[in-house]
């Protein structure tokens, strides 16, 4: 028994250095490198990248308070069956949950440590502020439209393969270019390539494969945002940064400064990496829940947010979309990097969502801002268990 048991552990040992010599040969040393030290990403990750900070306006807006939380407390624990809505949140590893509605602060808290000035990172909460900054360059006049080619900004993706000129814009926003993605195996998955690598536009321009035909299914693909970013760089001829700096940022009166995690060559890391305060993410909710406009400006086009925000009804719902999360009872979708659920013929409710539990949860017909971030999803049913939460107690809370 000792000699199988030696000859299995020198076997895996042999395998353990063939996986990781070829993980060497086939990426980049500290790519392999940042994968084996760093492991699984998590919500202090913005301590480990370099990163472009985002300037804040000299005054800031400032929510009012109408603290009602007693409220709020009593309908979270009648909707979920929850004893202690704060204890429940603290167990689930919460650092901060704020609700707003009618413009007001009605309960504002945080905990394992978080306070209103801690820094708390978007995760995938900022492709939808990438979603955002490509209708600016829009209505800016930097791109044409969201049914241009892509490679009328990207011309070097045509020399790898023609089929790349059927893609567009707003196949990139849908989550359904066709372009193949696979989350696993260890290094060689997507999901550890576009968080980790150092060079991330390469990455983007050269290893990107289309498999499928755009348009046809949606599939969750972070080199999506990447050759968004691609693209607004590009196009404005500025950092993706300073573009959300001068264009949203500044605007509605950001309380803190900001960064954005940027990969080794100084490209932000567009599929997540915005690095802020809960506050201020609460501001980016308000500003989509006023369909762009801010205290009487324009910020961002009103055909833009109801465009980003609301079901695409063309598409073949039961063949486009897989049969889970949000889309198992058939009243979930994606749009141009907002998560949705329709309510109705009318409403709708609208998420910003990111992993390990970011939320900015939009319920328009109550006028209502949810906002969750935290360390991870707890042992709450994970993503599905937090909208389900949500989108319940929007459904009952009462207009003020």
């Amino acid at each position: 028994m000792k000699k199988i048991l030696k000859r299995l552990g020198i076997g895996l040992l042999a395998l353990i250095s063939a996986l990781l010599l070829y993980a060497y040969l086939a990426h980049p040393a500290e790519y392999v490198n940042r994968v084996l030290r760093w492991g699984n990403a998590d919500v202090y990750d913005h301590q480990k990248f370099p990163e472009r900070t985002i300037e804040a306006p000299d005054s800031h807006f400032e929510f009012p308070l109408a603290l009602d939380e007693d409220r709020v407390r009593t309908q979270f624990e009648v909707d979920s069956a929850i004893d202690d809505f704060d204890s429940f949140l603290a167990d689930n590893r919460t650092q901060a949950f704020i609700v707003i509605q009618d413009d007001a602060i009605i309960y504002e808290q945080y905990f394992n440590g978080a306070s209103r000035d801690s820094i708390v990172t978007s995760f995938s909460i900022a492709k939808s502020f990438v979603s955002t900054l490509i209708g600016l360059a829009i209505e800016d006049g930097y791109i044409n439209s969201v049914d241009d080619p892509i490679t009328a900004y990207l011309p070097e993706l045509l020399e790898r393969d023609p089929a790349f000129v059927d893609i567009t814009i707003r196949h990139l926003l849908m989550m359904s270019s066709g372009i193949k993605y696979a989350e696993f195996p260890f290094v060689n998955g997507d999901d550890a390539k576009t968080y980790y690598y150092p060079d991330l536009r390469k990455l983007a321009l050269e290893d990107t494969v289309i498999a499928g035909k755009p348009g046809e299914k949606f599939i969750y693909n972070n080199y999506h945002p990447l050759l968004l970013g691609l693209i607004i760089e590009r196009a404005t001829g500025t950092s993706v940064t300073n573009y959300l700096q001068e264009k949203i940022w500044k605007p509605i009166g950001m309380e803190y400064p900001a960064s954005w995690s940027l990969d080794e060559r100084g490209f932000e890391k567009m599929e997540s990496g915005i690095n802020a305060r809960a506050i201020d993410f609460a501001k980016f909710g308000r500003l989509f829940l006023h369909n762009g406009n801010w205290n009487g400006a324009q910020v961002v086009p009103a055909e833009w947010v109801a465009e980003a925000t609301q079901a695409d009804t063309s598409v073949d719902y039961k063949n486009y979309y897989y049969d889970d999360y949000i889309f198992a009872n058939g009243r979930g979708y994606y749009k141009y990097m907002w998560w949705g659920i329709q309510r109705d013929e009318y409403n709708y409710d609208f998420i910003a969502e990111g992993n390990h539990g970011q939320f900015i949860y939009i319920a328009p017909h109550k006028n209502l801002i949810i906002l969750r971030f935290g360390e991870s999803y707890g042992s709450f049913y994970g993503s599905k268990g937090w909208l389900d939460m949500f989108y319940s107690f929007a459904n009952n809370l009462e207009t003020q």
